[in-house]
């Protein structure tokens, strides 16, 4: 019975968000900002609608480099709400085409100044990573992106896809690792306490002379730190 509340509850919450964050949108279309005045929109009220205590210990996010790319591990779309807590200023964030058909959060998705890939077309993708390229050059803004490209439904991390790391390294800007705990596992929203969710980030990653060649390494090396954070985090809650 909770469970049921609690998802109108979110159902009620999420047409809200969305209207106050397209009127935002549209009072300042696309101010590169808006991502994460709308990530705070969507996240404080539905933490206090789960129930889910989050401790985020994010200070190389918060002190991160005016331009970077920031990569995540992508568990649910719970993951809107959990990391909507944390997404720092002028921070924008790419999705797939398909978001801008969900009423709402679609067009506040495309309002915010984030950026609408189409996966399907190879010469269209293309184009609109040369223009995140030119974002993290010239104008003082960092990119969000969920490498794995699926949700992995708190398992083991999927294999990256290059984007991300193509970006950092023709952009030369860092690569900043975020890691959430493997909430989605043990999130009981059938109870008042719903769970624990852990957040950290890592140390920036520079890629300052490094070529597309070096880019499997740079993978490898982001996805293992990853997941010892994660497996660090997930850890610490079972020990708690």
């Amino acid at each position: 019975m909770l469970f049921v509340f609690r998802m109108l509850l979110m159902g009620l919450h999420f047409v809200l968000a969305g209207v106050l964050g397209v009127i935002v949108g549209l009072c300042r279309p696309f101010n590169p900002d808006n991502s994460r005045l709308c990530a705070r929109l969507y996240a404080l009220p539905a933490m206090y609608i789960l129930r889910l205590r989050v401790k985020a210990e994010v200070s190389g996010l918060i002190n991160k480099p005016d331009s970077c790319v920031i990569i995540a591990n992508h568990q649910s779309n719970y993951d809107l709400f959990v990391f909507g807590n944390v997404v720092p200023r002028r921070t924008v964030c790419i999705g797939k085409k398909s978001l801008k058909w969900v009423p709402l959060f679609g067009q506040l998705f495309w309002l915010a100044g984030n950026v609408l890939i189409d996966r399907g077309n190879a010469h269209k993708a293309r184009q609109s990573m040369l223009t995140t390229t030119h974002t993290l050059q010239n104008e003082d803004t960092s990119i969000w992106v969920f490498p794995e490209g699926t949700r992995n439904l708190g398992e083991d991390l999927l294999p990256f896809k290059k984007g991300a790391f193509q970006m950092a390294i023709a952009a030369g800007v860092p690569i900043v690792p975020v890691c959430v705990s493997s909430y989605v596992k043990h999130m009981r929203l059938n109870r008042w306490q719903s769970g624990d969710v852990l957040i950290r980030s890592l140390p920036s990653i520079p890629t300052t002379g490094l070529t597309m060649d070096d880019m499997p390494m740079l993978i490898e090396r982001c996805r293992e730190q990853m997941r010892e954070c994660i497996a660090s985090m997930d850890r610490q809650l079972q020990a708690a």
